[in-house]
C-alpha cells in the first residue's frame, strides 16, 4: 500500500502575530475598585480604622473608615510600664501600639487635610516603600506597629490604586496625636 502526499509549495505560510496591543489604562472606577481591594486584604482597617463592639466581637466603624486613632479618646495609663520591656500592648480599638518605642498612634489615612487630604501619590509611596513619616525625606522613620517594611516592594499599579481608593473615602477631620517617646508613658 503506498500512500501519496501532495503540497503546494507556493502555499503562503501563516503570518506571525501581531503584537499585543498594549492594556488600556484602567478606569478610575476600576483604580478605586483595586484600591479597596489592597487596602482591605493588606488589613490597613486593622489599625487605621476605629472600632465598634457588635455582638461577634470588634469590627470597623463605617462612620470613622481608615481615620486613625480618634483625637479625643483618652491614652490609658499603664500600671506598671516595665511590662513594656516584654510586651507590646493596643488598645481596645487597635488604633494606638505602645511599646518599647513608646505610643504610635495610628494615622488618619482619609482625603480629609488632617489625613492625606494634602499629600501626593509619590509621598504616599515614600511612605509605604521607604517608612518616612508624612511621606517626605529628612522626617522621622513610620514606628512599629506599622508594617512599612512589608510594603517596599509594592509596584506602581497597586500603589496608585491604593491611593485612589484612599482619595475616595468620605473625609473624616481627626488629627492624630504625634508619637510619644518611652519617657511621656
Amino acid at each position: 500500500m503506498s500512500i501519496f502526499m501532495l503540497t503546494n509549495c507556493t502555499e503562503k505560510q501563516p503570518a506571525e502575530p501581531a503584537p499585543a496591543a498594549e492594556a488600556p489604562a484602567p478606569s478610575q472606577a476600576d483604580l478605586v475598585k483595586r484600591g479597596e481591594y489592597l487596602v482591605h486584604i493588606m488589613g490597613c482597617n486593622d489599625c487605621h480604622t476605629p472600632k465598634i463592639m457588635t455582638d461577634k466581637g470588634p469590627a470597623p466603624d463605617p462612620a470613622r473608615l481608615l481615620s486613625g486613632y480618634p483625637a479625643d479618646e483618652k491614652l490609658a495609663t499603664i500600671a506598671d510600664p516595665k511590662v513594656l520591656k516584654d510586651f507590646v500592648l493596643f488598645n481596645g480599638s487597635l488604633t494606638v501600639g505602645i511599646g518599647p518605642w513608646g505610643s504610635t498612634f495610628a494615622a488618619n489615612l482619609t482625603p480629609d487635610d488632617t489625613g492625606l487630604g494634602n499629600w501626593t501619590l509619590e509621598q504616599f509611596g515614600k511612605a509605604l516603600r521607604e517608612g518616612k513619616s508624612k511621606g517626605m525625606d529628612g522626617t522621622r522613620p513610620l514606628l512599629p506597629p506599622m508594617p512599612w517594611q512589608n510594603y517596599t516592594s509594592l509596584n506602581d499599579d497597586d500603589l496608585a490604586a491604593m491611593f485612589a481608593y484612599l482619595q475616595s473615602i468620605p473625609p473624616v477631620k481627626n488629627a492624630v496625636p504625634a508619637p510619644l517617646p518611652p519617657a511621656a508613658m
